[in-house]
């Protein structure tokens, strides 16, 4: 099992009405795979600009082209500044 870690930046205009998508979006997924998502965002702006990070633990195989596919029906890159980067980890094994 695999953990998921989107991050983007998002125009301050913007954020409300992404934020409505991506709760609606992570609602969806939520149901359909019993994944329990967060979304989190630096507590900072940027030049205008806020970074988000959208967090989804302990998803199966074929989940990250499955929010891939959620996330451009919502339309989620038309309220993005810039592409949204994914990043996957894993946990270690316990020492023996």
């Amino acid at each position: 099992m695999k953990d998921l870690y989107i991050y983007y930046q998002v125009k301050q205009e913007h954020a409300q009405a992404l934020e409505a998508r991506v709760r609606a979006l992570q609602a969806r997924l939520a149901a359909a795979s019993g994944v329990a998502p967060q979304l989190k965002r630096r507590p900072e702006a940027k030049d205008g600009l806020q970074t988000w990070m959208e967090i989804y633990p302990i998803v199966g195989e074929g989940f990250a082209e499955q929010l891939a596919a959620a996330a451009e029906e919502a339309g989620l890159l038309s309220l993005t500044a810039g592409a949204r980067h994914t990043e996957v980890f894993m946990d270690l094994p316990p020492c023996a």
